[in-house]
């Protein structure tokens, strides 16, 4: 009987960790979906959200900005998730791996972005994509904050666990499933909220490009939260400032409190005890 309760106990937590029923097969299904199109939005950002004069700036169009910024780090964030796991496995695949592969990121987590960010844009200029630019800037201030959470998370899953999963057969793309990922879900959880912390403090940057440009203007910026508040601030709408400050403050503060937390919480269950 105690057996039989530890087995019950066994299946109910893979239950919560993987999607055997219909309705979770097609939440799972349809999640990346979801991405995709918001993906395809956000690319758009640049037509659906015109830039706006400094002097035709209102507190009403800040909502918009708000949403525009949001999806520019949400289209980073899925870029640098998809690269950082990747990245993350070969470094775990053997010890030569590791050995060559984290000094190189080491070494390019040191440089600091910004100092290339006014050859990004040229480059991105050429193809008519400033877009592409800030989603670019703000990807790769986010990818390490992923890459070395999931280091790390990878090197405390114990060795008989890895060892147990290789006795019984469990390899390729079934052992990074059912073992790795999985048990670095706290550490991916924690990047990710690193991650998006750091596209925050560096979105006002990615969003006003003209100060980039040569022989730039307001005009060639992206119009997004952190526009909003260079543009008032720079024209003396102090009113429209605050308005922004504190939109952006208790957007940040609803985003850590509704979903970063919850993960947290959620992540709890796959430690290792």
């Amino acid at each position: 009987m105690e057996h039989r309760n530890h087995i019950n106990h066994a299946s109910r937590r893979i239950l919560v960790s993987y999607p055997v029923t219909r309705w979770q097969r097609i939440y799972s299904a349809f999640t990346p979906l979801l991405l995709v199109v918001l993906l395809f939005a956000a690319l758009r950002l640049a037509s659906i959200f015109p830039v706006l004069p400094a002097n035709e700036l209102a507190p009403e169009t800040i909502g918009l900005a708000l949403l525009a910024t949001f999806l520019r780090l949400l289209v980073a964030y899925v870029f640098a998730l998809a690269l950082s796991v990747p990245l993350a496995l070969l470094v775990e695949r053997s010890p030569l791996m590791e050995r060559f592969l984290l000094p190189v990121f080491d070494i390019a987590q040191s440089v600091p972005a910004l100092a290339f960010f006014p050859v990004i844009i040229i480059f991105f200029i050429h193809f008519g994509f400033l877009e592409g630019a800030a989603v670019f800037i703000i990807f790769i201030s986010m990818l390490w904050n992923i890459v070395f959470s999931l280091v790390s998370g990878l090197k405390v899953i114990p060795s008989d666990i890895k060892a147990a999963a290789k006795v019984f057969g469990v390899r390729g793309f079934a052992y990074v499933k059912r073992v790795l990922l999985p048990g670095s879900v706290p550490y991916l959880v924690t990047g990710s909220l690193l991650a998006w912390a750091q596209g925050w403090n560096i979105v006002i940057v990615a969003e006003v490009l003209h100060t980039y440009l040569p022989g730039g203007t307001a005009r060639d910026d992206l119009f997004g939260i952190g526009n909003v508040l260079v543009s008032a601030s720079a024209h003396g709408q102090n009113g429209t400032f605050i308005v922004a400050i504190f939109v952006m403050v208790a957007a940040i503060a609803l985003i850590n409190f509704f979903i970063w937390q919850k993960l947290l919480h959620y992540a709890e269950r796959f430690k290792f005890e």
